[in-house]
């Protein structure tokens, strides 16, 4: 099969999956979870913003190197091995389908205000369920599909979001900010504490990459995508928090559970921007699962290549892995079911926080693979000509990646840990059996060793003396 039909993204597709994987549902809420901190989380979301960039610089310039399905579980196992790629792999796969899970809960509270009445628990899980499958149903149509969605989803959900941070500074009052930082404390603090809200909102920054081998031209277009994405995205965020937070008022802002539509309505009047915000927000739930549903599948589908996962994930058709895929379908389902049946807390609380850590082990060793290949000196993998900007980009990426490990609380860190080790056992049971076929395959390379002739006994004593007489 050729190059032209296995690599279905352009820049513009990729650009899209990386905007639509960092902007899930979560921007709806989040000017109304900063707002007790004060103005100083405007300042907060800019350094992260920075780190951000860094870390989709590092991406770029890993996958001009190796521009492969599976980004940065490729990196980490060409670097530091198998054991080290196997945990990059197996801690995003888990992140996904958790998180799959997490915005198809999230979904249902918009669809409510789309659809207002008395929902019972029993059409929830309909809802949350159809929202999980939609997208899986698009990934098993092929990636040509998958693209599509995802196009169309970011220019829906980009657009409206666009225009409410851009109208809404023409209406921006600053007597509407409050003071620059609220509460007790040093603004320092309150930078980091608003930032550890905020330090997920970037999470997806690597969806160009763990998808390179369905992109064209990946050696300039995954950076590219990489870097406009996360760019594109950071105007969203950056702009929409600040025409919300001079919108409305900073009492209001801060007991808002609908911050966006709470703009709409003060810049226009009424009671309409509740109805326009729930749409855009399931639209753009709709198109981060669509392209997480992706993802989820490309990581074991990498992993099962070098026989570090189990070899159904390699099953593929249409440029997509359609066995991750159901896999993780049927994993997040049976979760949000699980969150449905044991109420809105419980295992799944638990699992979301354990998701929040497993985001960074990835990210962590692809900052520090690029650091190894840059301090080895290694002329196949780094330009010399570039090596002082790479390593600072590099080490700016680990820092922002190990402030997201920070910010993700002891309880996630302990949590995530558990269960990143309990992976471990899943490795040994593969690395054992494919050890066990390598040693097959070697016996039967190996050709056999030829019988030697039987030697011929020396005559007995009595045989010599009979053969001497005569």
């Amino acid at each position: 099969m050729n190059d032209r039909h296995t690599r279905r993204f352009g820049l513009g597709t990729a650009t899209c999956l990386v905007m639509g994987n960092i902007i899930g549902g979560g921007i709806f809420l989040l000017p109304a979870s900063v707002a007790p901190f004060g103005t100083v989380s405007l300042v907060a979301f800019g350094v992260l913003t920075v780190g951000a960039v860094a870390l989709a610089l590092v991406f770029g310039r890993l996958a001009e190197r190796h521009p492969d399905t599976g980004g940065p579980y490729v990196y980490a196992r060409e670097a530091f091995g198998d054991f080290a790629g196997f945990l990059s792999a197996w801690s995003y796969w888990t992140m996904t389908w958790v998180s799959n899970a997490a915005l198809a809960v999230a979904a249902v509270g918009y669809v409510h205000v789309l659809l207002p009445g008395h929902p019972t628990k029993g059409t929830d899980l309909a809802v949350a369920l159809i929202a999980l499958w939609l997208p899986a149903l698009a990934n098993f149509a092929g990636t040509r599909y998958v693209g599509l969605v995802q196009t169309v989803s970011t220019v829906l959900k980009f657009v409206p979001l666009l225009f409410i941070a851009v109208v809404g500074l023409f209406f921006f009052d600053p007597h509407n900010l409050g003071a620059f930082h609220e509460g007790s404390g040093s603004a320092l603090g309150g930078m980091s504490a608003a930032a550890a809200i905020l330090l997920y909102s970037y999470v997806g920054v690597e969806s160009a990459a763990m998808s390179a081998g369905e992109v064209r031209d990946p050696e300039r277009n995954v950076g590219r995508a990489t870097v406009l994405g996360t760019i594109g995205s950071a105007v969203v965020y950056l702009l929409g928090t600040v025409a919300v937070f001079g919108t409305v008022a900073h009492d209001k802002l801060v007991k808002s559970q609908a911050p966006f539509s709470d703009a709409v309505n003060a810049m226009f009047g009424g009671h309409w921007g509740g109805t326009v915000v729930a749409l855009a927000a399931v639209v753009s739930i709709v198109g981060a699962l669509n392209g997480w549903t992706l993802m989820s599948a490309q990581a074991p589908y990498a992993a099962a290549k070098d026989g570090l996962f189990p070899a159904a994930f390699l099953t593929k058709r249409r440029g997509v892995p359609t066995f991750g895929v159901l896999a993780a379908g049927v994993l997040a389902s049976a979760l949000t079911v699980l969150n449905y049946l044991s109420g809105s807390g419980g295992v799944f609380e638990i699992l979301v926080l354990i998701t929040t850590f497993s985001a960074t082990v990835p990210y962590l060793l692809a900052a520090g693979a690029q650091v190894y290949f840059l301090l080895t000196g290694r002329r196949d993998k780094v330009r010399p000509a570039r090596f002082a900007r790479d390593l600072t980009l590099a080490l700016t990426a680990f820092g922002f990646t190990f402030w997201l490990v920070a910010g993700a609380g002891y309880a996630a860190i302990y949590q995530g840990v558990l269960f990143l080790f309990a992976g471990i056992l899943v490795y040994a049971v593969l690395a054992a059996r494919r050890t066990a076929r390598q040693e097959d395959d070697r016996a039967a390379a190996q050709p056999p060793t030829p019988r030697r002739p039987e030697a011929v006994p020396p005559p007995a004593a009595d045989d010599a003396a009979l053969l001497r007489t005569t």
